[in-house]
């Protein structure tokens, strides 16, 4: 395993990280699957205007059938109260919810839907707190509920 935290910057080529994540075992098509799903979320940070025409916080999101299909009730009710503690904004929240659509999983899970909010806002620039405020909710083992 290969961990960089000395703050020096490392950002190797995507053939590099195939490589390396061949080697560790993961298929070729699952590799694949992955890029494409970052090349996206990258494209939706392009594409920040299109998202969200109206950010009234009164707004109330409604989920098609086939998100509501896909997203189950608990994730949609923890992304709402990721938007009401601030983690989440309507413009971040549409990127994780197409995200999440874009994973090829019947039904996304709690733990996967915390790991894609985790990977949004990493990608967002000013969202350093929400993102700290997430991640110690997702690694910290005595976090029992948001209060």
């Amino acid at each position: 395993e290969n961990y960089m935290d000395d703050g020096s910057e490392f950002s190797p080529d995507q053939e590099t990280l195939t490589d390396e994540l061949s080697r560790a075992g993961f298929p070729q098509g699952e590799i694949t699957k992955a890029f494409h799903w970052l090349e996206g979320l990258s494209i939706l940070h392009e594409q920040e205007e299109v998202l969200v025409a109206s950010s009234n916080p009164l707004a109330i999101r409604h989920y098609c059938v086939l998100e509501q299909e896909k997203i189950n009730i608990e994730c949609r009710n923890f992304m709402i109260r990721m938007e009401q503690i601030g983690v989440l904004e309507p413009r971040t929240r549409e990127i994780v919810i197409d995200r999440m659509m874009a994973l090829d999983v019947d039904e996304i899970s709690m733990e996967q839907l915390r790991w894609i909010i985790l990977l949004v806002l990493y990608n967002q620039p000013d969202q350093e707190q929400a993102y700290a405020l997430l991640e110690d909710m997702v690694f910290d083992e005595n976090q029992v509920h948001l209060h």
